[in-house]
């Protein structure tokens, strides 16, 4: 089996970013979500209603803000690789289009597609 053209590799490399970028922004929305209910415990506490309030409310929502911090920190450096991720497949795609199969342009098009499509709703 031969290995995989060097379209095929950069191809990979966008798709990855990708998915990453992906992750990374459904793991956000999952750290919104709990620093509402945290912020949500911690009124409930302050009003003194500790009903079924963890006493560790203020703690556990400083930790889930550090945390959803760390996370938009990653953003920035991801997309400048999946900036450079996506150049560099342009550029293979023009370097490779008369010897590369079908499949492997049509995947590389697809990938620049989606990567250009994804930095465009980051901005």
């Amino acid at each position: 089996m031969a290995p995989p053209s060097q379209l095929a590799i950069a191809t990979s490399v966008v798709q990855r970013l990708l998915k990453e970028d992906k992750s990374y922004q459904s793991e956000l929305k999952q750290q919104q979500e709990r620093i509402q209910r945290a912020e949500e415990q911690v009124v409930h506490f302050q009003e003194g209603d500790s009903g079924n309030v963890d006493e560790n409310a203020e703690y556990v929502l400083n930790q889930e803000r550090k945390a959803m911090e760390e996370t938009k920190a990653v953003f920035p450096s991801l997309r400048k690789r999946t900036e450079e991720a996506v150049t560099k497949l342009e550029q293979q795609l023009e370097h490779d289009k008369e010897f590369a199969s079908v499949e492997e342009i049509n995947a590389a098009k697809d990938a620049i597609l989606s990567g250009k499509k994804s930095l465009r709703e980051i901005t």
